[in-house]
């Protein structure tokens, strides 16, 4: 509802959805399913509550942990790239998105690409959907 109503979401609006998708990845992998997750993970924290739950979640202030092994996922991040210009030009022609053109640079100041050690490929948005599907699956047979 704020994106549609061109407020950007921040981190108190994205760690509760973001610890849900985590729950949903656990209980699917571990009952054996391969799956697939579409979402702007925009921040490497946003990826490593993917991966932990709550317990990629930074620590406040004063704040600790239980020392427990959280239940991990095993992910590999697909980090489609492109430039302003081009996302913009995609996001223009899209119809009925809740997501607004006038949020993107607000998704591009709050990109952390991923980077080593994370477990990434990354892909531009210029190749064809038949190449950055072949792209993906040749590193998933890889894996």
């Amino acid at each position: 509802m704020k994106m549609e109503k061109g407020i950007p979401l921040n981190d108190q609006d994205r760690i509760p959805w973001l610890c849900n998708l985590h729950d949903i990845l656990l209980r699917d992998v571990t009952s054996g399913q391969h799956v697939v997750l579409a979402c702007s993970a925009l921040k490497k924290t946003y990826r490593d509550i993917l991966i932990r739950g709550k317990n990629g979640v930074p620590l406040k202030s004063g704040e600790s942990r239980e020392e427990e092994k959280p239940a991990e996922v095993q992910l590999l991040v697909v980090h489609l790239s492109g430039s302003f210009e081009v996302i913009s030009g995609r996001l223009h022609q899209r119809k009925e998105h809740f997501m607004p053109p006038a949020l993107l640079q607000s998704q591009f100041d709050t990109l952390e690409p991923p980077s080593p050690p994370e477990n990434f490929i990354q892909i531009s948005v210029d190749k064809s959907l038949s190449e950055i599907i072949a792209v993906i699956m040749e590193t998933l047979k890889m894996k």
